[in-house]
């Protein structure tokens, strides 16, 4: 029998609060006691309505926001100080533009997490052209800024900025929702190839519950800072239990 995997993000009863303090009681809670595991090789779909607390999720998750209470692991480990998990987390926005400055070529925006890490120069460059390789894109595309680039391109150095430095988790947040449906399928391939390939743990985060259906193995349902249901795929999307989770699969027809 194999042992099972240790979980690369490990949510025990995390609550976030905003406000409040000491001497307040009137504090916002965005997020609810939230529990989560999420192995090696697999991503969890997150999704619920605008100011459900999915975002502050995501940044719970990648060290950018600490919780008010409850325990995080990463893998199996007390989650420490963000500088010594340098190269392990990473995030895939929105908008591939707040992660790649125009005045610099795409080469460049790829290879500055590496530059950060201390990755001597030869192998920085060999590593960039074949993550640009590795995302459809070419080392020729190295020497291109953003501005020369398709939406979806720009999407796809992105997401090689982001694996660069072969991290254990990646948050992927509303990463596919600014791209044509016909890119977006393409983009999302391309993540579960790389996912195949280097075996990341992922959170996606999502309002389009078909991305997330095709993109992940489970899904959780965020309603006003809580889970109100966790499910495997193929579960959910066949006959999600909870009255919230119903209402947004009618929603999507």
């Amino acid at each position: 029998m194999t042992a099972p995997l240790t979980p690369v993000v490990d949510l025990d009863r995390i609550v976030v609060t905003y406000g409040g303090g000491p001497f307040r009681r009137d504090g916002f809670q965005a997020v609810k006691g939230i529990s989560l595991q999420i192995a090696p090789g697999e991503t969890v779909g997150l999704v619920g309505e605008s100011g459900s607390g999915k975002t502050t999720l995501g940044r719970v998750c990648l060290g950018l926001q600490p919780p008010s209470a409850g325990e995080m692991r990463f893998c199996g480990e007390a989650f420490g100080a963000l500088r010594q998990r340098r190269g392990q987390l990473s995030v895939v926005l929105q908008h591939p533009e707040w992660a790649l400055n125009p005045r610099l070529k795409c080469g460049r925006s790829v290879e500055e997490p590496l530059v950060v890490l201390g990755t001597p120069a030869e192998e920085r460059r060999a590593r960039v052209a074949a993550m640009l390789e590795n995302v459809g894109l070419g080392a020729s595309f190295a020497e291109r800024f953003p501005g020369q680039l398709s939406g979806g391109q720009r999407q796809r150095v992105a997401i090689a900025r982001a694996l660069i430095t072969e991290p254990r988790f990646i948050v992927f947040d509303e990463a596919v929702s600014a791209l044509d449906v016909s890119v977006q399928a393409q983009v999302l391939n391309l993540v579960r190839e790389l996912q195949d390939q280097h075996g990341f743990g992922a959170l996606f985060i999502s309002h389009d519950l078909a991305a997330t259906r095709y993109i992940s193995h489970r899904i959780a349902v965020m309603y006003q800072g809580e889970f109100v249901e966790v499910a495997e795929a193929a579960r959910f999307y066949g006959e999600p239990e909870h009255p919230y989770s119903r209402k947004l699969m009618a929603a999507i027809g």
